[in-house]
């Protein structure tokens, strides 16, 4: 939406929707005064809220500690079970799984991180090497993944400076992280030209993965396919072509699906 009337708008649903989303890898279990920090509520208000989602079952604690409870999973497993795109998008990626011993999935663009909305495959090798995780709702930064980049390139270029004057500094999280301004527009231009994206060792060490857009048959952009593969396979000219043709075969299948 790209505006709400004041009076539509419900403060406390926005308030408790952002105490439940202070919750993440890094954070998973707030007391009171970190919630408040999180969230920019106040010690009280936060209080409220946290006991208010503990009552109704979102959330468990010990008196002192809150954290996430499998009640949480009914909004993401409605989405799942609702949404077109992972439906459509899944029996394509357990094909590609069963091709390639490679992590495979979709991912769509929220704000400054992809959605991993479907996913298929990794052998117990290719699993190791992740250290978040590729689970299904997993939230990785945009700007460090193969997925988020080619979303990214896909926008129209308006939007695509508001995301980075929103987004300030790109922060870094290895040592191969791109995070200055010019080279990174610089790398979403090249994206957009050779409709891929490869990224190494950006977001995790070790982590080689490739992607292509996932695009509707109106020609936008709804998703992002990727292959996550062992280190240094995709230095290999033939692997990666491999890669790609997999990739674009798959997205080509998927086009008139997609409406």
């Amino acid at each position: 939406m790209a505006g709400i009337a004041h009076a539509d708008y419900i403060a406390g649903l926005a308030k408790g929707l952002a105490v439940l989303e202070s919750f993440d890898t890094e954070r998973q279990r707030l007391g009171v005064s970190v919630a408040a920090q999180r969230t920019g509520l106040t010690r009280a208000a936060a209080r409220r809220y946290l006991l208010t989602l503990a009552y109704l079952g979102y959330l468990e604690t010990d008196g002192r500690h809150f954290w996430l409870s499998a009640r949480v999973l009914r909004l993401s497993g409605a989405y799942l079970a609702s949404a077109r795109l992972p439906r459509v998008v899944q029996p394509t990626l357990n094909r590609l799984a069963g091709e390639a011993p490679d992590v495979f999935s979709a991912a769509v663009l929220d704000a400054d991180e992809v959605v991993i909305v479907a996913r298929a495959g990794g052998d117990t090798a290719t699993s190791r090497l992740l250290a978040y995780g590729i689970h299904l709702g997993a939230r990785l930064s945009a700007h460090a993944t193969s997925t988020g980049r080619v979303l990214l390139a896909a926008l129209p270029r308006a939007e695509l400076t508001a995301w980075l004057q929103r987004r300030g500094e790109l922060p870094r999280l290895t040592p191969r992280t791109i995070t200055e301004r010019r080279a990174f527009k610089a790398l979403l231009a090249q994206v957009r030209t050779q409709d891929f994206c490869l990224a190494a060792d950006e977001h995790e060490l070790g982590v080689h993965a490739v992607a292509v857009p996932l695009r509707d048959s109106r020609g936008q952009t709804v998703a992002a396919l990727n292959q996550i593969v062992q280190q240094g396979r995709l230095n290999n000219p033939r692997t990666l072509a491999s890669a790609l043709e997999r990739l674009r075969h798959a997205a080509s299948e998927l086009r008139q699906m997609l409406g």
